[in-house]
């Protein structure tokens, strides 16, 4: 059997990172972990190739080659995906679709010969027991949410790393949390499973074989979900495996109650974790209440994000402008608390509510769902209809975003961070394809760019005030150019 992984093409977002890539010459963020993982679950003899859109072209030879294509996708890659089936149904090749994007939507593509739905541990083997035996049927899914002991390292060695600037590991599926706007539950569900230890280090060990030394993204929904067993288990073995080793920083997803607990900051940090995405959503604690972010309530949000970078660990935010609690005046109010936070990367979109969500229920039931969700944080839209009116919503959120990204208040927001970090070690970035990148930072942003005068400010003040941070401050001079190029996409 001939199985054609196919991961369709992201289009240019937030996490894309596509005009901060290119200063590095690599092509996308990270191999898609969910299609290696299957391909690893997949009958041994079976033949399997990787083709990701994001670093490469689907070719009719692909095609001609493969038996099956198999594709995954989360939401925003549904325009993407479409293609690919299309393609694939001219081609008379036979396609099995899973992952986010088709457990949510599957009624949406007719032109799936198989679904593999929900987690492929519990129902990817029936399939492929049925497929053998010639009676596969269209739609396999279930309820129930599987034991990932047995999960198997990716197939690393299917995709070309070259091409990629991190790699994503799984620990843990689930979030013990509640947001009404979040799918994870719904996908994933309240108790978070997690693999062992020793299958996390054999993952860890699997990589570092094939020479990478790059960045780790845990992609887990929330990494502290289960604090318990990682400050027992996980958390030390990372820190007993790190001996010895160079590079391979790790950044994760966790809640804010993180910042109340010493111990756990500090392991994360010797076990080598430098950045993690914070979902704050919002200082407004009406609509905090109204979405259910009880682990945000209570706090000050601003001092929490402090606490976290004094701690060693760069802060990545996500905003959402909105709720139904909202009022005109929340625009300043997020501008003002991520520019006081010290939050580089700030990720600020319009509430959506994705099928499967409380909050979806609740819009159907009003009579406020417009339009299907496009899964793209900062594209401005959303489906559905606010409380404050879909154009004043969407002029605050054009005057959040320009403010933002505007070279002034971004570099000022950079400045107040490396103010503030603390790190417990440096990444080793004087590498050859960090020198070409400070080269193409000083041409295209020193030389060229809208923001020279801030970026030599920032070049400067670093290069003479806390020097071990250079590296990270040019790092976050590119990524403010990729931020720009994005807010001017979706917002003007």
């Amino acid at each position: 059997m001939k199985i054609l992984l196919v991961y369709p093409e992201f289009p240019d977002t937030f996490w894309s990172f596509k005009h901060a890539l290119k200063f590095i010459r690599k092509k996308a963020g990270a191999p898609p972990l969910g299609l290696l993982t299957v391909a690893a679950m997949l009958p041994a003899e079976w033949e399997k190739r990787l083709v990701d859109l994001n670093v490469s072209s689907l070719t009719n030879e692909d095609l001609a080659w493969a038996d099956y294509v198999f594709i995954s996708a989360m939401i925003v890659q549904r325009e993407s995906a479409r293609a690919v089936i299309h393609r694939c149904k001219s081609a008379s090749v036979q396609v099995v679709a899973g992952g986010p994007l088709f457990t949510m939507e599957h009624e949406q593509f007719p032109d799936v010969d198989h679904f593999v739905l929900n987690e492929a541990e519990e129902t990817l083997a029936p399939f492929v027991r049925d497929l053998l035996a010639g009676q596969a049927r269209r739609v396999y899914s279930s309820e129930e949410f599987p034991d990932i002991h047995q999960t198997p390292i990716p197939l690393w060695e299917l995709a070309d790393l070259r091409h990629y600037e991190t790699i994503s590991i799984q620990f843990s599926r689930g979030c013990p949390f509640n947001c009404d706007f979040c799918n994870v539950t719904a996908l994933l569900g309240h108790r978070p499973r997690t693999k062992t230890a020793a299958q996390i280090i054999a993952e860890l060990n699997t990589i570092y074989a094939l020479g990478w030394r790059k960045s780790i993204f845990f992609v887990d929904d929330n990494f502290i979900g289960n604090k318990k067993q990682i400050k027992t288990e996980l958390l030390p073995a990372l820190i007993e495996w790190r001996k010895g080793k160079t590079g391979m920083p790790f950044s994760t997803e966790a809640s804010i109650n993180l910042a109340d607990d010493p111990q756990l900051m500090q392991l994360m940090v010797e076990a080598g974790f430098d950045t993690i995405f914070v979902g704050i959503e919002t200082p407004n604690v009406d609509s905090l209440t109204e979405c259910s972010k009880s682990q945000n309530k209570g706090r000050d949000l601003v001092e929490s994000v402090k606490q976290l970078q004094r701690a060693g660990l760069q802060v990545q935010g996500g905003f959402i402008v909105g709720f139904d609690n909202d009022s005109p005046s929340i625009f300043q109010q997020q501008i003002d608390f991520i520019q006081k936070s010290g939050i580089v990367t700030a990720m600020v979109g319009l509430l959506q509510a994705p099928l499967g969500t409380r909050l979806y229920e609740r819009m159907q039931k009003e009579g406020r769902l417009v339009k299907e969700f496009s899964g793209d944080n900062v594209d401005g839209s959303t489906n559905i209809i606010p409380k404050m009116g879909l154009e004043p919503l969407r002029e605050g959120y054009r005057k959040v975003l320009h403010h933002l990204y505007a070279p002034k208040f971004y570099y000022e927001r950079v400045l107040t961070f490396l103010r503030e970090y603390q790190p417990h070690r440096i990444r080793a970035q004087w590498d050859p394809q960090y020198i070409l990148a400070l080269w193409r930072s000083i041409y295209e942003l020193g030389i060229r760019g809208v923001e020279r005068a801030h970026y030599w400010r920032l070049f400067f003040w670093t290069l003479f005030r806390r020097p071990r941070l250079f590296p990270l401050a040019i790092t976050f001079a590119i990524y403010g150019f990729h931020f720009r190029q994005v807010a001017e996409l979706h917002v003007g």
